[in-house]
């Protein structure tokens, strides 16, 4: 239907047979692993991930092709590892990825058993590399199908490399307002300590020493860490410029939607220009949502949404007393990187605690407690009823309380508005909020017109089907590749496992799955000694997740909803955590 192009070849001058160019290394004997089991060993100085499944062996690369994390640690189920971390998922023995964040696939090595013995090659030419693009087609000439994909984030990024890996042979134009190219927009606020200063893992290193070496698109880029918020938008773009050009996606940036037309198939533009299309995504995501009131044009009024915000807020706190209106996971790691830049940091929050409706007051009152530790003060249960300013610039919020706080810089994040306004006027329905209904397909209301992340809502799967909205970036990536296979008449149907994680203080709190309407929470560890691990309880089941200090527990816990196992308030409050693939 829409024409294919041979994939391109990672390395067309090998020859598989030639064992010359491979390194190849006694790992173990044959009985020491048994099915459903796993082990790092190495080969030429190269970490690989050994397993076995169903009397098979398979070696393939070590290292998540996210961060880093040391997959050996993770969970192996069946014929995938998930990943400790962030929850990645490969298959065992291709090593292509099957679950976001992460992007890319591992090597795969070959494995010969003999006389009892366990031997791994690997392929010298991909020592060097911890990760590979998965093979992909390009455009081919004559095939005029057009799929536009309107938002330059997560959702359109992944749903054009899926097409073009399923060999997609029409044209692929991403749109996007900004003037960057799709980038890692979590790594704008989860900000780590300095090596050495977090405890947070039990692997070979800590999850964030290995990311100081470790750029999402080049793993041979070095990123400080330490300054995020000050980051150079190159260093976090997601696939260069080169890639689009390679695999024939065209990619429009400072460009934005104004309307769009599902009877004649057409978007117009802030332009004036149109473009026709054969199916569309929408995936145009949020924004973050002001204050209500005077004083949101002061000076010094910010809102994180870019790498520009980023670097702004970075320069504007420096020595300066600092207000944070919101105790949202942004707001809280915003709090957290600004501890030894910012003069002092005042948050202000509606809730009695941070995280109440989403992690619950238990978790809540760990953040509270980690941050107070360094100074940071809290002002609950109240709101900002007044900003004033002085020559432009703010000097004072006000609480409804009466309380009056200094404040050089206020910093705004409490909650999104969907960027739907494109779809005013269109056939495209859209729900009391303005966001965008699918199924579980990434089909809209109207036939050939896609919607996947932020600014959608969807059935999940693990809660029944319900109608949610989840604003997590691996969320995201998922409608991205449901959205290009069900374009492709490939019905595939989105079962994803919702998995986030936060850094504060250079610890990390995990969470999967989806606790809405939890009545109860089953903990394992101690809140107090910042090691836990959080059940969330519904209808005497498990229905979410949230560990510190406890992996790869909630990478376990996701892999069991995944499979849609069911784990009971009897399993959830046993002394027995043998299920948890503890390390």
């Amino acid at each position: 239907m829409y024409g294919t192009k041979p994939p391109r070849q990672e390395f067309p001058d090998s020859d598989p047979e030639d064992t010359s160019q491979e390194v190849t290394a006694v790992v173990c004997l044959e009985s020491d692993l048994q099915d459903g089991q796993m082990m790092e060993v190495e080969v030429g100085h190269h970490s690989v991930l050994l397993t076995r499944c169903e009397g098979k062996y398979s070696a393939i690369g070590n290292q998540c092709t996210h961060y880093g994390a040391p997959l050996s640690k993770g969970v192996i189920s069946g014929h995938r590892v998930r990943c400790p971390w962030h929850g990645s998922c490969f298959n065992v023995h291709t090593g292509d990825l099957e679950e976001c964040p992460g992007m890319d696939c591992l090597p795969c090595h070959k494995v010969k058993i003999q006389n009892g013995k366990v031997y791994v090659s690997v392929n010298k030419k991909t020592l060097s590399q911890e990760k590979r693009i998965k093979s992909m087609g390009a455009a081919v000439p004559g095939v005029t199908h057009t799929i536009l994909l309107l938002g330059g984030g997560p959702a359109s990024l992944i749903c054009a490399e899926t097409l073009r890996q399923e060999y997609f042979g029409g044209r692929i134009i991403m749109v996007s307002r900004d003037n960057l190219l799709p980038y890692d927009k979590a790594r704008l606020s989860k900000v780590p300590r300095i090596k050495g200063h977090d405890n947070n893992s039990q692997h070979f290193c800590d999850e964030y020493s290995v990311c100081v070496c470790v750029c999402v698109f080049d793993w041979h880029f070095f990123a400080p860490w330490s300054q995020v918020m000050n980051v150079e938008s190159d260093s976090i773009l997601l696939r260069r410029m080169e890639f689009y050009h390679q695999y024939d996606i065209e990619v429009w940036l400072r460009k934005e939607a104004m309307s769009v037309d599902t009877d004649k198939k057409t978007v117009t533009f802030d332009d004036g220009s149109v473009q026709s299309y054969d199916q569309l995504l929408v995936a145009t995501g949020c924004r973050a949502k002001g204050l209500d009131m005077p004083g949101m044009e002061l000076g010094n009024v910010k809102m994180l949404e870019t790498p520009e915000d980023a670097r702004q807020i970075h320069s504007a706190c420096l020595g300066c007393n600092v207000v944070l209106v919101g105790t949202s996971f942004v707001g809280m790691e915003v709090a957290s990187y600004l501890i030894d830049k910012a003069s002092s940091i005042t948050v202000i929050g509606s809730s009695e605690l941070p995280y109440q409706n989403t992690l619950g007051p238990e978790i809540g009152k760990v953040t509270m407690m980690m941050l107070s530790e360094q100074g940071v003060r809290f002002y609950m249960n109240d709101m900002v009823a007044e900003v004033r300013g002085v020559n432009g610039k703010v000097k004072e919020v006000v609480l409804k309380s009466g309380t009056v706080i200094p404040a050089e810089v206020l910093i705004v994040g409490i909650g999104i508005i969907p960027n739907s306004e494109v779809l005013r006027g269109s056939k495209i329905r859209m729900d009391a909020k303005s966001f965008v209904p699918v199924d579980k397909y990434m089909r809209t209301n109207v036939p050939d017109v896609f919607c996947g992340g932020d600014v959608a809502t969807f059935p999940l799967a693990m809660a029944k089907d319900r109608q949610v909205n989840i604003g997590h970036w691996q969320m995201a990536q998922a409608h991205g590749r449901i959205a290009a296979l069900n374009m492709l008449n490939k019905p595939t149907e989105l079962n994803t496992v919702p998995f986030y994680w936060t850094v504060l203080l250079g610890k990390t709190i995990r969470y999967a799955g989806y606790g809405e309407g939890y009545t109860e929470i089953v903990v394992k560890g101690r809140f107090e000694d910042r090691r836990f691990l959080a059940l969330y309880i519904k209808d005497d089941e498990v229905i979410a997740v949230a560990t510190l200090n406890f992996d790869p527990a909630a990478s376990a816990v996701a892999e069991r909803f995944a499979a849609g196992k069911v784990i009971t308030k009897k399993e959830a409050v046993s002394d027995d955590l043998s299920w948890l693939q503890l390390s």
